[in-house]
């Protein structure tokens, strides 16, 4: 594999998202993440953090539901609050507890934003990490 010089030619831009009610799913993603819409079309709607940097989410219309479960899912870790909060935050935002088979003993919580698709909660907030981080050698 060729090395190139401390950074790689392709980056991550933009991670896209299939959506019957764009506007619906937009507007959850912003509230969970605290991000903004950034630009807006008849069918793409785009949000990204408050500085605009990438890589931003399009949300795409589309004319089918999601019926499988996703092949790519985002992995969410609470900042800030306990995991036990960044739940409940997520829950009363839309978000609903979903099985993917995920069995009863994993660290994770599944949930699903308001069209279905997956995402998980992990087990451990921001602070945890860095503290166990922090600790080792």
């Amino acid at each position: 594999m060729q090395r190139y010089g401390g950074s790689m030619p392709s980056q991550l831009a933009s991670i896209a998202i299939d959506a019957i009610r764009p506007r619906v799913v937009a507007d959850f993603w912003c509230a969970v993440l605290g991000w903004q819409v950034v630009d807006e079309d008849t069918d793409i709607i785009s949000i990204a953090p408050q500085d605009d940097t990438s890589p931003s989410i399009d949300v795409i219309a589309v004319p089918l539901g999601k019926t499988i479960k996703n092949r790519l899912h985002f992995d969410l870790r609470a900042d800030g609050v306990s995991t036990a909060e960044e739940l409940e935050r997520l829950l009363a935002l839309g978000a609903v507890r979903t099985d993917v088979g995920q069995g009863p003993d994993v660290s994770w919580v599944v949930l699903a934003d308001p069209e279905g698709n997956e995402f998980c909660l992990l087990s451990r907030s921001v602070q945890d990490v860095e503290q166990e981080q922090a600790v080792q050698p």
